[in-house]
C-alpha cells in the first residue's frame, strides 16, 4: 500500500472540526500520497464530512490506497477518476459523484488540482555551445522553446480550464439544487510575489484569484447559493516540492522552513471554520514566520486593488469629425 501519512496528525480539535463536520466534501487533485489534496481529504474525512470525494487522474493507485484508509476509519469515502482538462471526462463524474453523496451535489468544493514546472528561464536565450554548428544550435534552441512552453501550457491548463470546468459544473448544479455551495481555490504566494523559472504556475495562480469575484457577478440573484474565496500557500512538502526542502535559495525568501501537509491542513480549517459570509470573496495568505524549530503561522488578507489614473498627454481625448 502506498500510502505513509499518519493519521493522528489530521484527526484535530472540536474548534477546528466544526468547519467540516457534515459536509459533503469533493477535492480535486487528492490521490498523490504526500499531497496537499490528501491532506485536505484526510482533515475532511477524520474530522466528520459527511461524505468525501476523492479525485485523481494518474494518481489513482494512491488515490484508491486513500479511500481504502479513509474507508477503514469510518468514513463515507469514494474515488473519482477524471482529467478536469477533459470536458466530456469531467462531466461524466457528475451524475456519479451526486448519487455517491446520497443524491445531492457537494456542498464543498476545493479546487486543489495543479502541478508546477520543472523550471526554465524565461525570456532568456540559451547559452552557446563551443564551436557548436549553427544549424545544431538552432534545432537545440527550437527543441527547448517547445519542452519548455509544451509544460508551462500543461500547467496552465490543469489550473485554470480544470478550476473553471469545476466551477461551471457543481455551481450550475448547487444553484439547480437549490443547494448551498462553497468554493476553495487553492492559489499559490507565487501569484502575488512570483519565483523565477516556473512562468506558467505564476500566472496560472494569478488567474485562479480572479475566479470569485467573476463568478459572483456571473451568478447575479444566484449568487446568495454559492460562495468562494482563493487561499494562497507557502511551500509545503510534498512529492512536488521535496527536493526542495533543503535549500533556502529556493523558498528561504518566503519562510524559515517548508510547512508539512498536516500543517497546512490545520491552518486551512481554521480559515474554513470562520463563518462564510466573513471568507466570501476573500483573498487569503497563509504565512510562516519565526525560527525552522519554532514556527508560528498566521493568515492575511489580500487586496488586490485597481486603480485608473489619467494620462495628462491624453486628457483632451482624440476628436473625430
Amino acid at each position: 500500500m502506498a500510502f505513509t501519512v499518519q493519521l493522528d496528525k489530521f484527526r484535530f480539535a472540536d474548534d477546528l472540526r466544526k468547519a467540516i463536520a457534515g459536509k459533503r466534501v469533493l477535492i480535486t487533485g487528492a490521490g498523490k500520497d504526500g499531497g496537499l489534496g490528501q491532506a485536505f481529504a484526510l482533515a475532511a474525512g477524520l474530522n466528520g464530512a459527511k461524505a468525501v470525494g476523492v479525485h485523481f487522474h494518474q494518481s489513482y493507485a494512491d488515490g484508491f490506497d486513500l479511500v481504502q484508509v479513509l474507508r477503514n476509519s469510518g468514513v463515507e469515502a469514494f474515488p473519482v477518476q477524471a482529467d478536469v482538462t477533459n470536458l466530456g471526462d469531467l462531466w461524466a463524474t457528475r451524475s456519479y459523484v451526486i448519487e455517491q453523496m446520497g443524491g445531492q451535489p457537494p456542498n464543498l468544493l476545493i479546487c486543489n488540482s495543479g502541478l508546477t514546472e520543472k523550471g526554465y528561464s524565461f525570456g532568456r536565450a540559451l547559452r552557446e555551445i563551443p564551436e557548436e554548428p549553427l544549424a545544431m544550435r538552432r534545432a537545440r534552441v527550437r527543441q527547448h522553446f517547445i519542452d519548455n512552453l509544451q509544460e508551462s501550457r500543461l500547467v496552465l491548463d490543469t489550473k485554470i480550464d480544470g478550476f473553471l470546468a469545476m466551477t461551471h459544473l457543481w455551481a450550475g448544479e448547487a444553484v439547480y439544487h437549490k443547494e448551498p455551495l462553497q468554493l476553495v481555490y487553492v492559489s499559490s504566494r507565487q501569484a502575488i510575489d512570483p519565483g523565477v523559472s516556473v512562468p506558467g504556475y505564476a500566472i496560472s495562480n494569478w488567474g485562479v484569484l480572479q475566479l470569485p469575484r467573476v463568478l459572483g457577478v456571473n451568478l447575479g440573484q444566484n449568487a446568495k447559493f454559492v460562495t468562494a474565496f482563493c487561499i494562497l500557500l507557502p511551500f509545503v512538502r510534498t512529492r512536488m516540492t521535496d527536493e526542495y526542502a533543503n535549500n533556502p535559495k529556493v523558498f528561504g525568501r518566503w519562510q524559515p522552513r517548508m510547512l508539512e501537509t498536516d500543517e497546512a491542513a490545520s491552518a486551512f480549517m481554521q480559515l474554513l471554520a470562520r463563518p462564510q459570509t466573513e471568507l466570501d470573496q476573500g483573498l487569503f495568505e497563509l504565512m510562516v514566520e519565526g525560527e525552522a524549530d519554532d514556527i508560528r503561522v498566521n493568515w492575511k488578507l489580500v487586496r488586490i486593488e485597481m486603480r485608473e489614473e489619467s494620462l495628462v498627454w491624453s486628457d483632451g481625448g482624440t476628436r473625430r469629425s
